[in-house]
């Protein structure tokens, strides 16, 4: 069964930040069950984060100050919400969601995080909506509980994965993989073990053309035996914070290629949504589903 990590939004103060399109987490599974592609049993609450698994991937530090409420204005404004308890709350939720996945994604090769995708999260500070790395700190849990040996994440959100970047940075058992628009944020771009940066306006055929060369060759490299993937949709034509211009069904047959590849290889794979910022919000409630539907289809 597909299993999918949900987390409820309801009466969130951030909710209607205008940035930061918070409604599409209540509306994607409103649209996956309405059309029959998953069931209530599909969606599961995550349980409560240990602060010792955050820490295996953040500084002490900082962590204690992000408990505390201790960040100063400047570290705050860095994040792009107002800080509280309950944002910090929602974020251990977060990342535990996208933990519990991957145990399900070994059980059943694939699962999904609603959310996630917070790779703007460095070891010592939280940046752009981004405050603990939820596949980092999963990435480190299955590797120090020797459920894995070597994971690669596989970040096609249209910004590069700086945090994640850094995180692994030297760290020979994580592959960090970063394909994103060149120009786009951030503006100093940590280095991956692979990045990829495309032009502005790039469309679909270039695009896929460089996802669907590269991609299976760096795997074959490293021979992960597990992949951590950020599907973000912000690469969609008409997203405000991203500058591609690639179709929704471009997107669709991205996410496609990807869970056939994992599948044919064998390859566990955790899902986590990332970014879609479009104007037009049923363009993200379907670029967004069409990953649901696509291992829906594809695993079950």
């Amino acid at each position: 069964m597909l299993k999918i990590a949900h987390h409820a939004l309801y009466n969130h103060p951030l909710k209607q930040n205008h940035r930061f399109p918070m409604i599409k987490y209540e509306l994607i599974p409103e649209q996956l069950i309405m059309e029959n592609t998953c069931v209530e049993n599909n969606f599961f609450k995550p349980g409560n984060l240990k602060d010792s698994i955050i820490l295996l991937t953040h500084e002490r530090y900082y962590y204690e100050k992000l408990k505390n409420q201790q960040l100063d204005k400047k570290e705050i404004r860095a994040i792009g919400f107002p800080m509280s308890k309950q944002l910090i709350e929602r974020e251990k939720m977060i990342v535990q969601g996208t933990l519990e996945c991957s145990l399900n994604s070994l059980k059943y090769g694939i699962s999904m995080n609603i959310a996630g995708g917070t790779h703007h999260a460095f070891t010592n500070r939280a940046e752009a909506f981004c405050i603990l790395n939820d596949q980092a700190i999963a990435a480190n849990f299955l590797i120090n509980h020797n459920y894995c040996d070597k994971i690669l994440i596989l970040d096609l959100d249209v910004h590069q994965g700086n945090g994640t970047a850094e995180i692994f940075r030297g760290n020979k058992n994580v592959f960090t993989v970063s394909f994103h628009g060149e120009k786009n944020y951030p503006f100093r771009k940590e280095k991956s073990d692979y990045d990829y940066g495309f032009n502005d306006r790039t469309l679909d055929k270039e695009y896929l053309n460089k996802i669907k060369y590269e991609i299976p060759r760096l795997v074959e490299n490293f021979e992960p035996d597990f992949i951590f993937y950020l599907s973000g949709v912000d690469i969609i034509e008409n997203d405000k914070l991203g500058r591609l211009s690639v179709s929704i069904n471009g997107c669709k047959e991205r996410d496609k290629f990807i869970f056939d590849y994992c599948k044919a290889n064998s390859i566990p794979i955790q899902v986590s949504m990332g970014g879609g910022y479009s104007p037009i919000l049923k363009d993200i409630i379907e670029a967004h589903a069409n990953t649901f539907r696509l291992a829906q289809e594809i695993y079950f």
